[in-house]
């Protein structure tokens, strides 16, 4: 990834992003993943994005942006689940490599998801860690009240987190400044295109 200044800002940033999606789609990747690749960027990093997405398999992220060794940083929890690692990595990324741009990245069929709208439908809350996940993703189910929640809720918890980044306290000063851009987009399993979200669907901030 070229050093460019212009490379980090946050529209270039996002472009380049939704650009490699598109070679990605159209069955025309420029990137492999080779160790030559790897090598050439085995000096300082300088990526231009952070992407945080979801565990699921079918969701590898490098690959669906077309991305090489280096060029992204790359962060995946069930659901795109904040905890204080994950907030804290993202600080650090923006505040010590320059990142300007984050991008949280949602996909149907979220089997996270899933659980917290069986969870809640059932009044059975889960054991272990996973609580924890159905917790955080509970408040966009709940404002999905309808009887397709499932899809509404990927796309309200897509734009929780988007909100909760946004106000983080070591991102909200460059956010309101237009230094960094905090950005939420749905991934289709089918297709594999990357489609961002309106700005109205990720304005609004998470409640308490």
């Amino acid at each position: 990834m070229s050093p460019d200044p212009a490379a980090r800002r946050p529209r270039v940033a996002l472009a380049e992003l939704l650009a490699g999606n598109r070679r990605f789609v159209s069955g025309q990747p420029l990137h492999g993943h080779d160790v030559t690749a790897a090598a050439a960027a085995s000096g300082d990093q300088q990526p231009y994005a952070v992407v945080l997405g979801c565990i699921d398999s079918r969701v590898p992220l490098e690959a669906i942006f077309d991305q090489t060794f280096g060029s992204i940083c790359v962060i995946r929890t069930g659901a795109h689940v904040l905890d204080r690692a994950v907030c804290g990595s993202i600080e650090y990324v923006v505040g010590q490599l320059g990142v300007r741009l984050v991008m949280v990245l949602g996909h149907e069929r979220c089997g996270a998801v899933g659980a917290t709208v069986d969870a809640l439908r059932s009044g059975v809350r889960p054991g272990g860690a996973l609580a924890y996940l159905v917790d955080r993703i509970a408040p966009a189910v709940v404002e999905a009240a309808d009887p397709d929640a499932h899809p509404l809720a990927v796309r309200r918890h897509v734009r929780r987190t988007v909100a909760a980044l946004r106000a983080d306290d070591l991102l909200a000063a460059p956010v309101a400044t237009g230094e960094l851009a905090v950005v939420g987009a749905l991934y289709d399993l089918a297709t594999g295109e990357v489609r961002l979200l309106p700005p109205e669907e990720t304005r609004n901030r998470p409640p308490g």
